[in-house]
């Protein structure tokens, strides 16, 4: 390798979703072995934009950043799930790309930049169906999976048991734990470019986990498209339950948190598991979309205003105090006034503790973009801001429930600003946090126990409280 080449530089900009957040520490940790030096836009080489494909506002913001990474002088290079579902489409449509990667050059992203760098012609990534590469039965997929590209699986480097280079300082990591989904959501793109699913090896799992505990990380998020499938490749459908325990010992960990969980997959074991293992988050990031049964089928997905107050119920007999959020679609094709009603009803029975509300809208290539009986995009702004409304203010009651009470609280931010962090119940960068005030000496990555005095919205105020932690839960195990 040349001294010119060992100086070269390079930019990670990631966009979307926590697993690409995942993707882009790995590409990094392959960048850096190969005599690439991270730096900051202004100061880079090259720009590698990570971008997100999820929806049409994520697809702008990810143009945007292209454009804006190009303004800085630098070579820009498109990877992630944007790149890898238009590929030749967006090169040829953002001629200030110098070139567009899908997850089948992330193996050679290196030698790509070099490419790039040296004015060689690199041809833009090709899509295909990425459901079509792994076998149907999920059992055949792990043997199947060295052939195939999967950020995250096949292409990490034998030589290094970790091939991921953390981007940040924050006492929060996420870590994978499968890639791809097999649902068929009649309204999600996501499995066309993601692929089907395919989940990690426990063994290599955990040893990422002890490998991110090493360097900082005080709280591992599990990331994937559907957690609650984790295993069934594996012939172990209760992986996830089994798991959850080994991270959880790991040193250095104090808490494990689980997304993206699907109600109709969510067996009592893995709620057991949840809610009774010390050093896992009593957090449940439920996938509900809607609860009314008839929308819920032309979204291809189960379930109903009644089994998803069962299953909330469930929840909060195991543990009263447990965080659950969830997601919600308004406006789907087809929704009736009285549909619309039952999921507003159905929210202010729940009592979640964080919500996200979401307008229909056609997305390329989905099975409800050629769905009848599209509703007026004046009535689904309607509905998401009357939505939108009633959930701030049962999310800011729910808040005010939990005045009075402890909570255990890990500081992630503490500068001239103040000190913050969050609780169990609060998942990273979505669902609120706790303000720290009077925090003495408190540390960042320390987990304080405190008392709640008041609340900001969904935010929590509190107060450290003296002496030992006190234990969240029974501390049972499942």
């Amino acid at each position: 390798m040349s001294a010119e080449q060992q100086h070269r530089r390079v930019a990670m900009v990631t966009l979307g979703c926590a697993r690409n957040e995942v993707d882009s520490e790995e590409l990094a940790g392959e960048l850096d072995s190969n005599g690439w030096r991270l730096a900051e836009p202004e100061q880079a080489d090259v720009v590698v934009v990570n971008t997100c494909g999820f929806v049409e506002s994520a697809k702008k913001d990810s143009v945007d950043t292209l454009l804006a990474a190009s303004d800085t002088g630098a070579k820009v290079v498109a990877v992630g799930c944007m790149a890898e579902r238009y590929g030749d489409e967006l090169a040829e449509q953002l001629p200030e790309a110098d070139a567009v990667l899908g997850f089948d050059h992330y193996g050679s992203l290196a030698e790509r930049l070099d490419d790039v760098i040296e004015g060689r012609a690199v041809e833009a990534h090709r899509p295909r169906d990425r459901r079509t590469m792994l076998p149907i039965t999920p059992v055949e997929r792990p043997a199947a999976a060295a052939e195939v590209a999967v950020p995250g699986h096949g292409w990490v480097p034998s030589a290094r048991a970790v091939a991921r280079r953390r981007l940040d300082d924050s006492p929060v990591a996420a870590l994978k734990l499968a890639s791809g989904c097999d649902r068929r959501c009649s309204f999600c793109a996501i499995p066309s470019f993601r692929g089907s699913f395919l989940s990690r090896k426990p063994e290599e799992v955990l040893g990422e986990a002890t490998w991110l505990a090493e360097h900082g990380a005080r709280e591992l998020f599990l990331v994937s498209e559907n957690s609650t499938s984790y295993g069934k490749d594996l012939a172990d459908p209760r992986a996830l339950e089994t798991l959850l325990p080994r991270l959880a010992e790991i040193e250095g960990v104090a808490r494990v948190r689980a997304s993206y969980l699907q109600p109709a997959e969510t067996r009592p074991g893995l709620l057991r598991a949840i809610a009774r293992t010390p050093g896992v988050a009593s957090y449940y990031d439920l996938s509900f979309q809607h609860c009314n049964e008839q929308v819920l089928r032309r979204m291809r997905r189960f379930g109903s205003t009644e089994s998803f107050l069962q299953l909330i119920e469930q929840i909060r007999e195991l543990s009263p105090e447990a965080g659950i959020r969830s997601n919600f679609i308004v406006g789907f094709p087809g929704e009736t006034e009285e549909q619309f009603d039952e999921l507003c009803a159905f929210l202010t029975s729940a009592r979640l503790d964080a919500v996200g509300v979401f307008g229909y809208s056609d997305e390329e290539g989905t099975e409800a973009e050629g769905f009848e009986g599209k509703l007026d995009p004046e009535v689904v702004d309607e509905r998401v801001e009357r939505l939108t409304e009633l959930v701030d203010e049962l999310i800011a009651q729910r808040a005010e429930d939990r005045v009075g009470t402890e909570v255990e609280v890990l500081v992630e931010r503490r500068d001239d600003e103040g000190c913050a962090g969050r609780a169990e119940h609060q998942g990273p960068e979505v669902d609120g946090e706790c303000l720290v005030v009077d925090p003495g000496a408190v540390q960042l990555g320390e987990v304080v126990r405190c008392e709640v005095v008041d609340t900001d919205g969904v935010d929590l105020v509190v107060r450290p409280v003296a002496g030992e932690p006190a234990p969240s839960r029974s501390g049972e195990q499942p």
